[in-house]
């Protein structure tokens, strides 16, 4: 091999090295809002849970009027 050739491999490693990187940041911030959205999600599940079982989760229509009127 050149040493042209061997300068270009080397600098290919490298760019491809540093978008791996940049790429392995974005993934590990996916997984954390991942995580974050599947956890406020159980919650909001389970607060509807508690509301169905207690009676006061009603569902208001669109036409229909408000209790204070």
């Amino acid at each position: 091999m050149t040493q042209d050739r061997i300068t270009q491999l080397e600098e290919t490693i490298a760019h491809l090295t540093r978008q791996v990187e940049e790429l392995n940041e974005v993934v590990a911030r996916q997984d954390t809002d991942l995580s974050k959205m599947t956890h406020r999600v159980k919650m909001l599940m389970e607060r509807e849970a508690q509301r169905e079982s207690a009676g006061t989760g009603g569902v208001i229509l669109g036409d229909e009027r408000p209790p204070h009127y």
